[in-house]
């Protein structure tokens, strides 16, 4: 099955990373009213993982999830984490607001992505997950046990078949990696037959010359799609105080905030919302098949909603073009 029968028309996915209060406390009254109102709205694609939290957003979009019918929505978590719970766990370590009770470990092994699916769908409550991305296996991730090509490694001769085969079973229907940086996903294009990965803010407009120029044309050779995450730079684009993830994010470089700035003075010129812009680039290149946005409440849930249905001049785009804000050859959305 190919990456768009899997996602069926299913664009804009709802992402789990605020439902773990991973930037701030969210409320279970908060994070049902967010997730209840992007079904309402039409969103079909949810998008989660142990990770987020320790098992708190996991728990969170499975209590609405659990409740509708399983064929009409698209689901993906993720595994390389094992959570155990323990009274003298270190949740906190790593999500500060998060209640979790859990330890973290990681296994990159068949066994181990077996038993993280198993453990996903209970704390979902559903019976099966239609995509399995590899998590955070990636030379950003300060909190892997041994350098990240070892860790790989494990992972090529673990994970990576056992997820194939489950996709050749039926079980799941597409499995990848889901990272930060590009170097995992070029290798597993050349050691696995994975066929969707989660390409986490390395396509936005402040960062994707490296995408567009070395990721993309492979993935066109290998017949690989993407789910575009973190568009928006985890909110840094609409404003937020921090850019992307990790604990000293709030550590902005200065030609980043330029950027944002000449960005933002050429979408007030056309009268175009920078963040509706940044969500249609991110989604507009031929091998991005979904989009995965992080929305804390209902107002930014229909306010994300609503950009990608947004027209944006064509004029705007010639523009970033001609102040080589954006790649000549990146992929802009149609007028209309």
């Amino acid at each position: 099955m190919n990456a768009s029968e899997i996602f069926r028309g299913t664009p804009f996915g709802l992402g789990g990373v605020p439902f773990g209060n991973e930037f701030a406390y969210v409320t279970d009254e908060v994070a049902y009213a967010t997730i209840e109102a992007a079904w309402d709205a039409g969103v079909r694609y949810y998008d989660t993982s142990p990770w987020y939290g320790l098992g708190l957003a996991e728990r969170r979009l499975g209590t609405f999830l659990h409740k509708q019918t399983r064929s009409e929505y698209v689901l993906s978590s993720k595994v390389g984490k094992l959570l155990t719970a323990s009274r003298d766990n270190n949740a906190k370590e790593y999500f500060p607001f998060t209640p979790s009770p859990n330890n973290l470990r990681y296994d990159y092994t068949a066994d181990g992505v077996k038993r993280s699916i198993e453990d996903s769908l209970q704390r979902l409550g559903v019976d099966a997950l239609d995509v399995v991305f590899v998590h955070d296996l990636s030379p950003d991730n300060p909190w892997l046990p041994s350098p990240w090509e070892e860790q790989f490694e494990i992972a090529r001769n673990g994970a990576f078949p056992a997820l194939s085969r489950m996709r050749d079973e039926g079980v799941i229907k597409g499995w990848g990696l889901g990272v930060n940086s590009p170097e995992p996903i070029l290798k597993l294009m050349d050691v696995a037959d994975a066929n969707v990965c989660l390409l986490a803010r390395q396509y936005s407009l402040i960062d994707h010359a490296n995408a567009l120029h070395q990721v993309f044309p492979k993935a066109r050779e290998r017949g690989m799609a993407f789910v575009v995450g973190s568009s928006l730079n985890a909110g840094f684009i609409s404003g937020s105080a921090r850019f992307n993830y990790g604990t000293e994010n709030y550590k902005i470089t200065a030609d980043v905030i330029e950027k944002r700035a000449r960005l933002g003075a050429i979408a007030a010129q056309h009268g175009v919302d920078l963040r509706t812009a940044a969500l249609q680039f991110s989604i507009a290149p031929d091998v991005a098949i979904a989009l995965v946005v992080g929305c804390s409440n209902p107002q930014q849930v229909l306010a994300d909603y609503t950009s990608l249905k947004t027209s944006i001049p064509h004029a705007f785009w010639s523009d970033l073009r001609s102040e080589a804000l954006i790649e000549k050859d990146a992929a802009v959305p149609p007028e209309n």
